[in-house]
């Protein structure tokens, strides 16, 4: 918080020395550089900016360890500290020059953001001491045990976390390592090995000691950490929620936190609208000529399901003759895998228009409709209908963690030329990486990719 102090401070002062020396562009009004910054926004501005950081959490190192969202949140947060400060300013000090204000903003965020990069580049350069990192020991020797153990030592690339040992539960399986003890060694344990934090690792079939436990380590100065062995129930990622005054597993959490929805709900509505308004032109022409060729409807509404297995109704223009849904076993396929491929290059149920319209997508614009109702996203693994979503395997419905997207990874990297089953593959690796960069980089490839109609039909 001191340094986003200083690094505000600083800016406004740097701002105020700088604003006069630009008196000679012709797109900027002459100003005195006597009193240019008023001394209260020296104590108001600071106080806005540390409070919209605690607001978003800025401030909490575990919601951030990866460089990208710490970033993105940041610039998140400094849009709404600026956006303050300026309806601020427009009902107290509007004399403050418009260019100074831009300055500041700009050097705020760089300067907040470059003293986050060193101190990155310094702890990693300098990672914690072994007498401060925290030191494991999983109870629990089973395939649960063992995976908690695997993830620890290849996510732990700072050396924060210490792997001690494992404590045998009476798993009789194959083991990857020597157990340190037995249960009733626990105590004598976590004694000698200078242990902080416990991780119970136990299956379900064990789940019986699990009080036994707690209520032995209850006089002991560790942390108590569960891991459950149900991760595979979960569509993505679960969380502790409280519902109804009752902590409880939230087996269907989304892959994107709270902060990561409300900024890429932002960006769509911004750029959805930002794009709906001169696709309105091209969109009544293609509604002209699609009733022109074929008459009504000349939108095509269909189900399909969206994130956490929801269904809406998804709007495109209807580029199929009207009795399309009837034909469809004209060109579904089952591949010898026994997956479902129901595209065809030369499918006999798209008129000539349609083929127009699919070649540079002119027939999905009606879906920004959608995206400005909160149903789909800009980006994001495609919308799926329910009769094929019914034949997915369990796996494959991890891609419903997100909203469904107009674009998406996998028609950036293969488009239609893919199969189904494997679009799931490129939708969870969106997932995974997902960030609001990610996003502008696939619609940017999106605009390649439809001037040049790769695998659209």
């Amino acid at each position: 918080m001191l340094l986003d102090v200083i690094s505000v401070l600083f800016c406004l002062w740097a701002s105020g020395v700088i604003r006069p020396l630009l008196n000679g562009f012709s797109f900027i009004e002459d100003i005195s550089p006597v009193g240019i910054v008023p001394p209260q926004l020296y104590v108001l501005f600071p106080l806005i900016w540390v409070l919209v950081f605690v607001s978003l959490s800025i401030y909490d190192g575990r919601k951030f360890v990866r460089v990208v969202d710490e970033f993105t949140a940041l610039l998140l947060a400094t849009f709404l500290a600026s956006t303050a400060a300026a309806g601020i300013l427009y009902f107290s000090f509007r004399q403050v020059s418009r260019a100074l204000f831009l300055l500041f903003v700009a050097g705020a965020f760089f300067a907040c953001l470059f003293w986050r990069v060193v101190a990155r580049f310094y702890f990693r350069a300098n990672p914690v001491s072994t007498t401060v990192a925290r030191r494991l020991l999983v109870v629990g020797m089973g395939p649960l045990g063992q995976s908690v153990a695997q993830q620890i030592n290849e996510s732990n690339t700072e050396s924060l976390l210490r792997l001690v040992g494992f404590v045998n539960d009476g798993y009789e399986g194959p083991l990857r390592a020597s157990a340190l003890g037995t249960l009733g060694d626990l105590e004598v344990l976590i004694r000698e090995h200078r242990v902080t934090d416990i991780v119970i690792a136990l299956p379900y079939s064990e789940y019986h000691k699990m009080g036994q436990i707690v209520q032995l380590l209850e006089s002991l100065p560790v942390g108590v950490w569960i891991a459950l062995g149900f991760f595979d129930l979960a569509l993505y990622r679960m969380e502790i929620d409280d519902f109804a005054g009752i902590p409880m597993l939230d087996l269907r959490a989304s892959a994107i936190d709270d902060y990561q929805r409300m900024i890429k709900r932002v960006f769509d509505l911004t750029l959805g609208l930002l794009a709906f308004i001169p696709a309105l032109p091209v969109m009544g022409i293609a509604a002209l000529l699609i009733y022109l060729e074929d008459g009504g409807p000349v939108l095509f509404r269909q189900k399909r399901v969206g994130e956490g297995g929801r269904l809406f109704e998804m709007i495109k223009f209807r580029t199929m003759v009207k009795n399309a849904e009837q034909l469809k076993h004209q060109v579904e396929r089952v591949d010898e895998n026994g997956n479902v491929i129901h595209k065809s290059r030369e499918d006999p149920r798209v008129t000539r228009l349609g083929r127009f319209l699919r070649r540079f997508s002119v027939d999905e614009l009606p879906q920004l409709i959608n995206v400005l109702r909160g149903e789909m996203s800009l980006v994001g693994p495609r919308p799926e209908m329910p009769y094929l979503v019914e034949k997915y395997q369990p796996w494959q419905r991890k891609r419903f963690a997100v909203p469904p997207g107009l674009t998406g990874w996998w028609q950036v990297s293969g488009r239609s030329d893919k199969p189904m089953h494997l679009h799931t593959e490129d939708d969870l690796y969106y997932i995974q990486n997902y960030s609001i960069f990610l996003d502008i980089q696939i619609l940017l490839k999106t605009v390649w990719v439809v001037i040049a109609g790769k695998g659209s039909y």
